[in-house]
């Protein structure tokens, strides 16, 4: 068979003969990589060292962006995500961007308005997209209805995924089977789809299963296969080679330096694997090492202390077990660190596919391995054995409404009926296709953000995202100042960073005493000498300076007097801060019962609430909260803004 791999001359040479079917390669570095390794926090300025040397490899595409890119960069980087693809357009020229785009999600967590999305794929396009790699979580098409008309309008490439998933340890069973798959494929290839790619976003996928289902979908669509398989239990380097020999036609890899944990497999072996066959991709080894060093040397430092290193090994054979993504995997332990739960984490797996059922084996992607992942959470954390689903999130609610689409299997009719108890679009979900019952978002949108948004592309970010999106656009425009955490740091800062850990590492650094009192005006200053080494120390008497007085004859030259005792400095009205209240105020509290960001109001100060009522939406991992009323009453005192971050426990309302 012509797809069958054949040994041929070994030829190393950089222009050697093409081969006669090279499997084409698409990198994922500039995106995937880094979302999967260090929480998409990778910079534009550390993209543009390599770019150009990228262009020259003969990649298929490059994925620049989509995915979680949009959100990180203007909420963490202070970078325009618009900006970022016009950027790199002018260093890669020749090779096609590919984008990560969630069908009617676009590249947030919702389906969003068809107005919204058409305008989003259109100033996609038209700021330097290609291939427009589309994907629904429920792998439900019609979500791709409005997002696929606009980019066949644009002239450009659309890639239709079918999300892999599993409800057992290997491919079978009575819903992910082989007919699952290629009957997706069919509906893809109906649709128009100019290539049709398997996502394994959990790294899922087994070498013999990738052979028999795409010896299959060879048989039964004519575009070509894509394999995108992430590392994360270490099978996805035998996939690839079982996927290749059954024909498969594009290959998803990542740069060395962005290779393996829960990223893809490196480019590289793979090169010097097919070298001397008929699927040879005709890559320079030596121009890829070019690439390597600078990402090592100049890049990757900035971020290595963002890397996972609680463990040794880089490969997780738990997602064998219980078929969490690794980045779903990375959410869920910050989740339980910050709200001091970690013990807590085998419980989340243990719930984890008992939601994922009940919620009607929904594929665990962005967004609903969020949606899941989170109220798995919030069960073990709340939920007791008299009642589950205590807090259960707006996305639920959403998705039990029918709002994201048609699961795989029915949602569990007890707990569909409770998400939808007081649903503000009603108690019966839908069956159409979702956005179909959205209103039009942009021109509201336009109508809120006003002057602040300087052009459609502004307009379009703080549609999607309101709160952040927001406060970037007052970063970008000099409304607001822009706080050092989302400020990129320097290879001197690294090298600086470096040595502190050196020197803590040898036991030379002491630990600074937390909630050190303020110093008075009566502080001095001394050289303290002990075995050759001196430490300049600063000494502030406890109650003031002394009062010395001498016995004996008067010393011969006369002392300065000592000042006096400063005066303690009064205490200004504090704003308030996370667990306190703006005014002594007497009432029930409202907790966070985790971290998060404060997005919306139901309620405002003087309101009346009986228990129950919704009082604000705390969003925590991506994902919204209501905080209901603990009882009557009516809100005293509201502690926190719109946008702002609070801890477990911070005193967020205050009901009399």
């Amino acid at each position: 068979m012509s797809d069958k791999v054949r040994m041929t001359a070994m030829n190393y040479d950089a222009d050697r003969p093409a081969a006669k079917n090279p499997v084409k390669i698409m990198d994922l570095s500039l995106r995937d990589g880094h979302q999967s390794l260090f929480a998409t926090r990778g910079r534009t300025e550390d993209m543009i060292p390599v770019a150009e040397l990228m262009d020259e490899v003969g990649f298929w595409a490059i994925e620049t962006w989509g995915g979680a890119t949009f959100d990180t960069m203007h909420r963490f980087l202070n970078e325009d995500p618009w900006q970022r693809l016009r950027t790199l357009k002018k260093y890669i020229k020749k090779t096609p961007f590919s984008m990560l785009l969630r069908a009617q999600n676009l590249v947030g967590y919702r389906n969003y308005a068809d107005d919204l999305a058409y305008a989003f794929v259109d100033r996609a396009a038209e700021n330097g997209m290609d291939v427009f790699r589309t994907f629904d979580a429920l792998n439900d098409y019609r979500n791709f209805e409005t997002v696929v008309k606009q980019i066949k309008k644009c002239g450009k490439h659309f890639q239709g995924c079918i999300c892999y998933t599993l409800t057992a340890p290997r491919l079978g069973g009575e819903v992910y089977n082989i007919e699952y798959y290629v009957k997706k494929a069919r509906d893809l290839e109906e649709m128009g789809a100019d290539s049709i790619c398997l996502k394994d976003m959990a790294g899922l996928m087994s070498p013999y299963d990738a052979y028999a289902l795409i010896k299959e979908l060879k048989k039964h669509v004519t575009v070509p296969i894509h394999l995108h398989s992430h590392f994360t239990s270490g099978m996805s380097p035998m996939t690839h080679l079982k996927a290749i020999e059954a024909g498969v036609d594009i290959i998803d890899t990542v740069m060395t330096p962005y290779a393996y944990r829960t990223s893809h497999a490196a480019l590289e072996p793979l090169v010097m694997t097919l070298l001397g066959t008929n699927r040879d991709t005709g890559f320079d080894i030596k121009k890829l090492a070019v690439i390597n060093e600078i990402l090592e040397k100049e890049v990757m430092p900035k971020y290595k202390h963002l890397l996972d290193d609680s463990k040794m090994s880089i490969i997780d054979i738990n997602v064998l077990l219980h078929q969490t993504p690794g980045g779903m995997l990375s959410n869920l332990v910050n989740q339980l660190r910050e709200m001091d739960a970690l013990d807590k984490i085998d419980e989340v797996y243990k719930e984890l596919p008992r939601v994922r059922k009940e919620l009607g084996q929904i594929p665990l992607v962005t967004p609903t391995s969020q949606i899941v992942g989170v109220q798995t959470v919030n069960n073990v954390l709340h939920d007791t054995p008299e009642e589950r689903y205590k807090m259960i999130t707006g996305q639920v609610k959403d998705l039990c409404y029918g709002l994201y689409g048609k699961t795989a299997v029915p949602i569990d009719p007890e707990l569909q009926k409770k998400a939808l108890k007081g649903y503000p679009r009603g108690e019966e979900p839908i069956t159409s296709r979702p956005a179909e019952v959205l209103e039009p978002e942009l021109e509201k949108a336009k109508a809120e953000i006003g002057s602040l948004a300087k052009d459609i592309d502004d307009q379009i970010l703080y549609a999607i995202f309101p709160v952040t999106g927001k406060k970037f656009l007052e970063w970008k425009y000099g409304k607001a100042e822009v706080p050092d955490s989302v400020k990129p740091i320097t290879m001197e800062q690294v090298k600086e960073r470096d040595e502190l850990v050196k020197k803590a590492k040898a036991g030379k650094v002491i630990e600074k005493p937390e909630n050190a009192p303020e110093k008075s005006e009566a502080a001095r200053t001394f050289n303290v000498f002990i075995d050759n080494e001196y430490f300049t120390v600063d000494v502030d008497p406890v109650g003031g300076a002394p009062v010395i007085s001498a016995s004996g004859p008067a010393p011969v030259r006369a002392a300065a007097p000592a000042p006096a005792a400063a005066a303690p400095k009064p205490t200004a009205a504090a704003a308030p801060k996370n667990g306190e209240s703006v005014q002594e105020v007497n009432g029930t509290l409202l907790t966070a019962p985790m971290p998060g960001m404060v997005v919306r109001f139901e309620k405002k100060v003087g309101d009346a609430v009986k228990k129950g009522d919704t009082i604000m939406i705390l969003e925590a991992m991506k994902m919204e909260n209501a905080l209901v009323a603990p009882c009557d009453g009516s809100i005293n005192a509201v502690n926190f803004s719109v946008g702002d971050s609070v801890v477990k426990g911070a005193t967020l309302a205050v009901i009399g």
